[in-house]
């Protein structure tokens, strides 16, 4: 049986609609938050979607989607997370905006509720600081696409409590995921390996040296990926991998996490990916992967 605690997930971008999604399908009753109320009810309407297609799938029947749904609500007035046990930030990655945000949930939420941010690059202990709460706070990066992947990195900060740690671990395994503990590092595991990655792939393409589709056919079929880096950069916007590569070579100053020029101009051509259906591959929709 999960805890019975509701969860929030402030931000419903496409990180955030998949963390909901895992959430509400783990059977936690889910409030989503976000400043615009739009964006509040696509994203409700994208986890429509993606349960309509499982349902098509055959992973669950309708009257499981019904029941998943009727435990989630959206919000666009902070005061509306007070109930939550568990918060979990997906906005991006801008460590004074992240605790803004944190400090103004601390004023809404119970002292027992836990925080925890699904930041990929920033430091934890620092987001913590400026939580109200640092002792009740925890690293938790899903991997993207979160509603098709398991791995769940989970980290400390610097005064993070025993007990904060292991409820929130257990939390995320009563979500359905599988949780790997790290150090509160740059990147963490995966975006440690990932950020200077995808941005190989970038100056491949800025380079002349292939097309994107091209090198996704090539990650995908010789190294057996299940989503190619130009399909992955897609997905993540790459409004936000330029913020993955500030944050990560600020701190870092390895010389292949340092943004690439094409990244930019593509991010001031408006060219973000699935969420403006044109990256490096061109979308014919918007709607979150897997829907």
């Amino acid at each position: 049986m999960s805890e019975q605690i509701t969860i929030g997930v402030a931000g419903s971008g496409t990180m955030g609609t998949g963390i909901a999604i895992v959430a509400a399908r783990g059977g936690f009753p889910i409030i989503i938050y976000d400043v615009d109320s739009a964006r509040v009810e696509a994203s409700i309407g994208q986890m429509s979607a993606f349960f309509a297609k499982s349902v098509q799938r055959g992973k669950l029947t309708r009257e499981q989607v019904d029941e998943i749904m009727g435990r989630v609500s959206g919000t666009s007035d902070i005061a509306a997370m007070a109930p939550c046990g568990l918060v979990i930030e997906a906005i991006f990655e801008e460590l004074e905006v992240k605790g803004r945000l944190f400090s103004d949930l601390d004023k809404v939420c119970g002292p027992q509720a836990l925080f925890a941010s699904n930041t990929s690059t920033l430091s934890i202990t620092e987001i913590a600081a400026r939580s109200g709460r640092d002792d009740r706070f925890v690293g938790m990066h899903f991997c993207l696409p979160a509603q098709l992947m398991k791995l769940v990195e989970m980290s400390p900060g610097i005064n993070t409590s025993d007990e904060s740690f292991a409820r929130a671990w257990q939390i995320c395994e009563q979500m359905g995921q599988r949780p790997v503990k790290t150090q509160d590092a740059p990147g963490f595991i995966l975006n440690y390996f990932l950020v200077p990655f995808n941005n190989d792939a970038i100056r491949l393409v800025e380079e002349g040296v292939a097309e994107p589709a091209e090198i996704d056919k090539a990650i995908k079929g010789a190294l057996g990926y299940a989503m190619g880096p130009m399909e992955l950069l897609d997905l993540i916007g790459l409004d936000t991998q330029v913020l993955l590569c500030e944050a990560l070579h600020g701190v870092t100053h390895e010389p292949r996490a340092a943004c690439p020029p094409l990244l930019r101009r593509m991010v001031a051509a408006r060219r973000l990916g699935r969420k403006t259906r044109r990256g490096f591959l061109s979308y014919e929709t918007a709607a979150i992967f897997g829907a």
